[in-house]
């Protein structure tokens, strides 16, 4: 039902970033430089000073090596021989969008590329660090395969997945890092330099509030190195008081411009695939909105929680983000007025509905701290929106009214929903 690509609730910074934080952190990493034009591509490739490199296209989805620009180059990440190859392929990254498996078909703008020297590996492992609700702490999840796609691994050969729960108030030991590398099978000679490099990693995941630090792969090189080749690492939303410069690292380009400015009034916007846009108070309750709606033959367009204490600017610009989207037909109000007065939801959906000239069929349930006033307002207000008491009466309403909405605009009719009196 989510929409490939959509916001999640943690920051994810780029693969060139992550590379420099690793680096802050003592971990081993090949040498590498981000640009921004085809002419800085040949320059940070030049200053390298290597026959092969890697250009790498900056986008935040995963499956980058296997996908296609609309440009036509097939593949975000290719190794080069040349300054003038890197520059080449650079013209046909930047300012293209990046179409993936995990992007659907709008893809991704990739407006940076990263350039890295290119090592010569004996093996490649899967290292990774999550947050596991199951331990309750962190958990290291590894690998002896890899380099690909994890999630194939764990299907087809579940037994390859090494998994190791830490602590969380004795943290990884030295011991424990050892016995991961010897578990993994690196190479004797390598085991100390790959335990220091888990305890830097695992360092990093603390210090930053990270939930994810994802090392695919992380490799043994020719030369007896221990390296981190690529890195994806996530941020728990909650810790951006603490971690602000982390949060100025975020890219704004690669989400929905929707969610990035529901985020401006704090709101919690996720745009789904559906046609009944959903305006509701409290998460638990957003959920069971959508739920009832599907229930009845409807899909929601859109999660969006305005909260406990919002205003009726914030619910005026919830609306203006819902209705910007082209397929909505139809838009339900579902709130429960404990800590928020329903009253002060009216009186956000009548602004929005004054102010935006809304044609959209709005279907309003209203229940609790002061609904008779709320009633009022609506009644009072004279514009065309659907009073409800009963949350699946309004679903079914909504469904069967966005339906209507949808079948007139196919045949490309106006359609006014008018109340009775």
């Amino acid at each position: 039902m989510l929409r490939k690509g959509q916001q999640k609730r943690f920051l994810a910074i780029h693969e060139y970033l992550s590379m420099d934080l690793l680096k802050r952190y003592g971990v081993n990493i090949p040498k590498g430089s981000v640009a921004r034009t085809p002419q800085e591509a040949y320059e940070v490739t030049q200053k390298l000073g290597k026959e092969d490199a890697v250009i790498k296209a900056q986008v935040l989805a995963g499956g980058r090596g296997k996908g296609v620009f609309d440009s036509g180059l097939k593949g975000g990440v290719k190794t080069v021989s040349s300054p003038a190859e890197s520059k080449k392929f650079a013209e046909q990254m930047l300012g293209y969008k990046l179409i993936t498996k995990q992007t659907g078909p709008a893809g991704k703008i990739c407006n940076a590329v990263f350039i890295a020297e290119r090592k010569f590996l004996r093996h490649e492992y899967y290292f990774a660090i999550l947050q596991d609700r199951t331990s309750q702490g962190p958990v290291i999840v590894a690998s002896s395969q890899g380099g690909v796609d994890i999630e194939t691994v764990a299907a087809e050969d579940p037994d390859a997945i090494i998994k190791l729960p830490i602590d969380i108030d004795i943290g990884l030991t030295v011991e424990d890092a050892k016995a991961l590398a010897d578990k993994l099978g690196l190479s004797p000679r390598v085991t100390d330099d790959a335990a220091d490099l888990f305890l830097k990693l695992y360092k990093l995941f603390i210090e930053k509030d990270a939930t994810q630090v994802e090392i695919n792969p992380l490799a043994e090189s020719v030369e007896n190195e221990v390296l981190a080749m690529d890195a994806k690492i996530n941020f728990d939303d909650n810790a951006y008081f603490r971690q602000k410069d982390i949060f100025a690292l975020r890219d704004t380009s690669q989400e929905d411009p929707r969610e990035v400015e529901a985020a401006k009034y704090n709101l919690n916007y996720i745009g789904l695939e559906g046609q009944i846009g959903c305006l509701v108070n409290g998460a638990g309750l957003a959920m069971s909105t959508m739920d009832i709606i599907k229930l009845h033959g409807g899909e929601p367009a859109n999660f969006l929680d305005v909260g406990g204490g919002a205003t009726a600017e914030q619910v005026t610009e919830a609306f203006k983000i819902i209705s910007s989207d082209p397929h909505v037909t139809a838009i339900l109000v579902n709130i429960f007025g404990g800590i928020m007065r329903c009253d002060i939801i009216a009186k956000g959906v009548i602004q929005a509905t004054s102010e935006l000239n809304l044609n959209l069929p709005v279907i309003v349930r209203l229940q609790g701290t002061e609904v008779t006033a709320a009633k009022r307002l609506i009644q009072e207000s004279g514009l065309r929106i659907i009073s409800c008491d009963d949350l699946d009466d309004a679903a079914k309403k909504s469904v069967q009214i966005s339906q209507i909405v949808k079948l007139a605009r196919e045949a490309q009719i106006d359609v006014k929903i008018e109340i009775p009196n």
